[in-house]
């Protein structure tokens, strides 16, 4: 069977920091599989994690590279409720960037896009 899954490899040993932020923000998130690297203090070779609904594969790199995450990519969250989007807005947008604040667009009533402090780009929708 095909699989689409997104993948969030980070440099550094943060993977773990980021899934703890995901899991905040996100209450009913889990973990479904992790793996260390060889080298634990390296971080995780491969954790996969289920976010309201939506698998996503995470990794420390095991070698340092020249790219990282832009906001071309970025993980499209609808919300069902106002303070449901103001509570995702403060949670991942604390020490990143906020790329568009929460406001009203033509596109809609309520919506931010932000990148959290390890650099992943969030769309956040009042649906």
């Amino acid at each position: 069977m095909t699989q689409i899954r997104p993948f969030l490899m980070f440099q550094g040993a943060v993977a773990a920091q980021a899934i703890e932020l995901y899991r905040t923000a996100f209450p009913d998130a889990r973990v479904v599989s992790s793996t260390p690297q060889p080298d634990a203090s390296k971080g995780v070779m491969l954790a996969e994690l289920d976010l309201a609904g939506q698998r996503i594969l995470v990794s420390d790199s095991a070698v340092d590279h020249a790219f990282d995450f832009t906001p071309s990519t970025s993980l499209f969250v609808d919300v069902e409720g106002r303070d449901e989007l103001e509570r995702l807005v403060e949670i991942l947008g604390e020490g990143g960037a906020t790329l568009m604040p929460l406001g009203e667009y033509g596109f809609s009533s309520a919506f931010a896009w932000v990148n959290d402090r390890f650099g992943v780009s969030w769309q956040l929708n009042l649906a």
